[in-house]
């Protein structure tokens, strides 16, 4: 981000394969006094996992609470559920806590992080030349439409604690 003209060091305490829960678990260790921001961005792997968007939404309240309490920014990105996977009422209550999270703690949300690669790709039917073969995953091209899209997001971060 030095070429943007803003310096920062990031530390990655993603775990891949992770959940909501995972995160919570770490969050107290992960937020030290060293750490003035942080990107959230769990879920898709609860999604995955069919959980209950209750225990989700439960989690990603811990975790924001915890950096809330510490006085660190907060950048949330949600995830979409799609209508067809585990119903309309899921997908419905699943969308929805991440809004409600962001209003609730007062934090920018970014409603899915694969708009970028979706106004990319500008139909469905091309999204797929974004992703690696598994359909859930982007690849090299996917990655650097996402990282276009979301930099001014992560730069009002950094400069929101500056």
């Amino acid at each position: 981000m030095q070429n943007q003209g803003v310096e920062v060091t990031i530390i990655n305490a993603g775990v891949s394969g992770d959940t909501t829960s995972g995160g919570l678990s770490r969050v107290d260790w992960t937020l030290t006094e060293d750490v003035d921001a942080m990107v959230v961005a769990l879920g898709g792997n609860d999604l995955l996992r069919g959980i209950d968007p209750a225990i989700s939404k439960a989690n990603l309240r811990g975790i924001l609470e915890a950096a809330e309490a510490r006085g660190v920014e907060v950048l949330l990105i949600g995830v979409e559920a799609p209508a067809g996977n585990y119903g309309p009422d899921y997908a419905s209550a699943f969308n929805g806590m991440y809004q409600t999270l962001s209003a609730e703690f007062e934090v920018p949300l970014v409603e899915t992080w694969f708009q970028g690669l979706l106004a990319a790709a500008r139909t469905q039917d091309r999204v797929r030349n974004y992703m690696q073969p598994d359909g859930i995953h982007p690849n090299l091209q996917g990655v650097a439409e996402i990282v276009a899209d979301l930099g001014p997001e992560f730069i009002a971060l950094v400069q929101s604690v500056e």
